[in-house]
C-alpha cells in the first residue's frame, strides 16, 4: 500500500454516523454520513408541523405561539435542526484534523497503526447499535423520571401545572414524540461529544513530533483550534434551550428576571469546557515540546552568537568581507525570531479568538430575555430622551 493510499485511510475519519444516519441516508435526506442538515430539518419541521395540526384541530391554536411554550418551539425548529448542522460543518474539520497531522507528521510513521486502531475503534463505536440503544434508554428514563428532576420550563415536564397540558392531542403528541425525540437527540450528541474526547486523549498520549518553532504557535497542533471553533452551533443550541425555558417561566410568573443570572453563569461555563477542555488533553506534551525547545535554542543561540561576537567583535580576527550586506546578520535576525516564537510558544492550542466565539454564541441567545426587564419601548424612548437632550 503506498503512503498516499494510508493517508486516504486516515483521512476518511468520521465521527458522525450510526443507525439514524443510515435511516437519513435511505430516505435521501443525509449523504454518507457527511450532510446531514437536511436530516435534522425534517426531523424538527415534520414533528412541529404536526403539533401545530393537531392545536388547530382542537380549535386553540391561538394559545400556539404563546410565550409559555416557545420552548417547545425552539427545541423544534431552532435547536433539532442546529445538533445535525453543527454535524455536518463539524465533521469536515474533525477529519482535515485527523489528516493533517498525519500528512504533517506530527503523528510519526511508528505511531501511524496505533492511530490507525484508534480511528478503527472509534469508527467502531460511531456505527454501533449500543450506543444509540443507551441514549434511547436514557430517553424513556428521562421521561418517566422527569417529574421528579423538578426540571425548569413550562414545557420541560408533562405535568397538570405545565403550559403544554392545555393542549390535549397537540399535548400527547408534544410530551410522547416531540419532547422525547429532542431528548433522545441531545443523549446523542453527548455520546458523540464523549466518543471525540476519548479519541482525542488517546492520540494525546501517543509519540507525537512537535516542533516548537511551527508557525502555528503550538508544535504543529494550532488546526485543532479551527476545528473545535465548528462546535459554535451545539453552543448556541445549548443556549437556546436555557433561554427559551427561562422565557417560559418569566411569562408565566414561575421565576424572576434576576435568576437567569445564576443560570447564564452555569451555562457559560459549561460550553467553554465543552469547546476548550478537549485542547487542553495535549497540554503536557506541549508544555513539555516548549522547554525542550527553550533548551535546544538556547544552546544553539549561544554557540551562534558566541561564534558571531568572535568573527566580527573581535578586532584581532576581524574579516575583510563588508560588514554591510552580511548574512550573518540577518541570520542572527532570524535566530532571534525562532528563540521568540519558542518563548511565545501556547502551552495549549487555544486562543482568545475561540473563547469570544464561544461565548458570543452561549451569550447571544440570552440577550432577548433582557427585553422582559428593559422593554425594547422603553429603551428606545430613553435614547430619544438622551439624544434629544430632554
Amino acid at each position: 500500500m503506498t503512503q498516499s493510499v494510508e493517508h486516504e485511510a486516515f483521512e476518511n475519519f468520521s465521527l458522525f454516523g450510526g443507525p439514524l444516519h443510515r435511516l437519513g441516508e435511505r430516505l435521501r435526506l443525509a449523504h454518507g454520513d457527511r450532510n446531514a442538515f437536511a436530516l435534522g430539518l425534517a426531523l424538527g419541521l415534520l414533528s412541529w408541523s404536526i403539533l401545530f395540526a393537531l392545536a388547530l384541530i382542537e380549535g386553540i391554536g391561538y394559545k400556539f405561539f404563546s410565550l409559555s411554550v416557545i420552548a417547545a418551539h425552539v427545541r423544534l425548529l431552532l435547536v433539532i435542526p442546529l445538533f445535525f448542522l453543527c454535524e455536518s460543518l463539524l465533521d469536515s474539520r474533525l477529519r482535515e484534523f485527523v489528516g493533517l497531522i498525519v500528512r504533517s507528521g506530527v503523528v510519526p510513521e511508528n505511531a501511524l497503526p496505533a492511530l490507525r486502531a484508534e480511528i478503527g475503534r472509534t469508527g467502531r463505536w460511531r456505527d454501533s447499535w449500543l450506543p444509540e440503544i443507551a441514549c434511547l434508554l436514557a430517553t424513556v428514563l428521562l421521561t418517566v423520571l422527569a417529574t421528579q428532576f423538578h426540571l425548569s420550563g413550562k414545557t420541560g415536564v408533562a405535568d397538570p401545572t405545565r403550559a403544554m397540558d392545555e393542549f390535549r392531542l397537540a399535548g400527547l403528541w408534544y410530551w410522547l414524540v416531540c419532547l422525547p425525540l429532542f431528548r433522545f437527540l441531545m443523549f446523542r450528541w453527548l455520546w458523540r461529544i464523549a466518543l471525540w474526547w476519548c479519541f482525542l486523549s488517546r492520540v494525546a498520549r501517543l509519540q507525537l513530533h512537535l516542533v516548537p518553532t511551527h508557525p502555528d504557535g503550538a508544535a504543529g497542533l494550532g488546526y485543532l483550534e479551527v476545528a473545535q471553533t465548528y462546535f459554535a452551533p451545539l453552543v448556541l443550541a445549548v443556549s437556546a434551550v436555557v433561554s427559551a425555558t427561562f422565557a417560559e417561566e418569566i411569562s408565566s410568573g414561575v421565576s424572576v428576571f434576576e435568576a437567569i443570572y445564576p443560570a447564564l453563569a452555569i451555562t457559560l461555563v459549561a460550553d467553554l469546557t465543552l469547546v476548550l477542555l478537549p485542547p487542553c488533553f495535549f497540554a503536557l506534551k506541549l508544555r513539555a515540546c516548549r522547554e525542550k525547545g527553550l533548551s535546544d535554542y538556547g544552546v544553539f543561540a549561544a554557540r551562534y552568537v558566541n561564534d558571531f561576537e568572535r568573527k566580527w567583535l573581535n578586532a584581532s580576527d576581524a574579516p575583510a568581507e563588508p560588514l554591510l550586506g552580511t548574512a550573518d546578520l540577518q541570520s542572527l535576525a532570524d535566530l532571534s525570531n525562532s528563540v521568540a516564537v519558542v518563548r511565545n510558544m501556547r502551552t495549549v492550542p487555544v486562543s482568545t479568538r475561540l473563547s469570544v466565539t464561544v461565548m458570543t454564541a452561549a451569550l447571544l441567545p440570552m440577550a432577548p430575555l433582557f427585553l422582559f426587564k428593559y422593554p425594547i419601548a422603553e429603551l428606545v424612548q430613553r435614547l430619544v430622551s438622551k439624544l434629544a437632550g430632554l
